[in-house]
Order: C-alpha cells, then structure tokens, then sequence
C-alpha cells in the first residue's frame, strides 16, 4: 500500500506542477508563457518568486515519494532502482535551486554568483533527467522503451531550441518561442513520469507476469512471485 502511495505521488507532482506553472503565470502582470521561461517565474524580483518556491516544495517531496515508490518496485530491477535514485537526487537538489535575476538587470551586469549556479544546476540536473528516461527505458518493457525513445527525442529537438534563444536572456534580447520550447521539454518529461508510474501502477495490481527487456538482444518474461509488487530482473 506504501509503495502504491508514493507511485501515485509521480502522478501527483506532474498534476501540480503544471498548475503551479498556471497559477503563477496568471499572477505575472506581463509574463509571457509563449516568450519567457518558467525560470522567471522564481526570478529575483518578481511578484510570483514566493508563490513559485512555495509550491515547489511539495512538488520536491512528490518526486522524493516517487523515487522511494520506483525503488521499492524495483525488486532486483538494478536499472529501475537507478531511475529512483536519480529522482530522489534530483528533487533534492531541487531544494537549493538558485534563483536567476530579471532580464534587465542581467543586461545590465546586475547578475551575480545565483545566476552562474542557476545555470550550472541546470547543466547537471537535464542530462539526469535524460538519464532516468535511458535507464527507465532499458529496465521496462519493448512498448515503454519506443516510447522513451521517442521522448528522448523529443527532449533533445526543444532542448536544443531552448538553448538556441538561452543566451538573448541575459542580453534582455527578445526569445519569441522560449517558453514554447522549454514548455514542450519540461511537458514530455511530466507525461513520461505520469506514464512510468501508470506502468508501475499496473505492474502492482499483476499478479501474472511482466514483460521485461533485460538488453537489446532478448526478451524474458518475469514472474511476480514473492510480492506481486516486485519486479524481478532475469539476467
């Protein structure tokens, strides 16, 4: 019942974020979600920094509960047990996100330390979140992995977009389809997560059997045996 708990928290944290990114863009006078990104919600200044850090809390210890859930679901699932831990890794990290200033000021040569360690935390927590999408892909089924792959594509297409206009931001130049692109990225990742979860969900109520790839050669079919819960890994 625990691990079912903390399964549905990954549903939970996409559900809030997005209205997180909701509400706080219709308490910005001005803010754009087409030409802006979510950063400058929590931007030092801003009218929404509060109510963003406020709400990220819960969306943080969500994604904690979930990577437990992941990891419990795991069994002797080595690859999905990384998923959890880098989840668990990533939301913690989520707790000491630096803030970035407004545009303005960054055009201005007001920017400082947070804004250089804004950057750098996210240099490190996408290529985990790309990681967790490879290692969830090669731990579950041939479906979820097409279908991870796909994401990953995807991710990579508007992350590379993203980071095509990131530069003007400090320039206080116009980013016309920013916070489209950065949207797209930040979307897909919520939905794999809703998904991974659905799997995982499902893969508890089994008490038959569970098609698991364990490398790109073959497949094996799992038994649930112990715990119906347990995914076990046949290597």
């Amino acid at each position: 019942m625990t691990r079912k708990i903390f399964l549905i928290c990954g549903i939970l944290s996409s559900v809030l974020y997005v209205a997180a990114n909701i509400i706080c863009a219709s308490q910005y006078d001005g803010y754009s979600t087409v030409s802006q990104t979510v950063s400058e919600l929590s931007a030092i200044g801003t009218p929404t920094r509060q109510l963003w850090v406020t709400l990220m809390v819960p969306y943080s210890l969500l994604m904690i509960a979930f990577g437990l859930g992941v990891w419990q679901s795991a069994g002797i699932n080595h690859r999905l047990r990384i998923v959890g831990i880098i989840f668990i890794v990533n939301s913690v990290i989520g707790f000491f996100w630096p803030p970035m200033h407004q545009r303005e000021v960054l055009a201005s040569g007001g920017g400082t330390l947070t804004d250089t360690l804004h950057i750098v935390f996210t240099i490190v927590t996408v290529p985990l979140m790309m990681l967790a999408i490879v290692f969830g892909a090669a731990a579950l089924g041939k479906r979820f992995r097409l279908y991870s792959i796909i994401t990953l594509v995807i991710l990579i297409g508007a992350g590379a977009m993203t980071g095509i206009d990131g530069p003007k931001i400090s320039a206080n130049q116009p980013t016309p389809w920013i916070g489209i692109w950065e949207r797209i990225n930040i979307g897909i990742f919520l939905f794999w997560i809703v998904v991974l979860a659905i799997v995982l969900l499902r893969a508890e109520k089994r008490e038959g059997s569970l098609i698991i790839d364990n490398n790109d050669a073959r497949r094996k079919k799992v038994m649930l045996n112990e715990q119906p819960s347990k995914i076990k890994h046949t290597i």
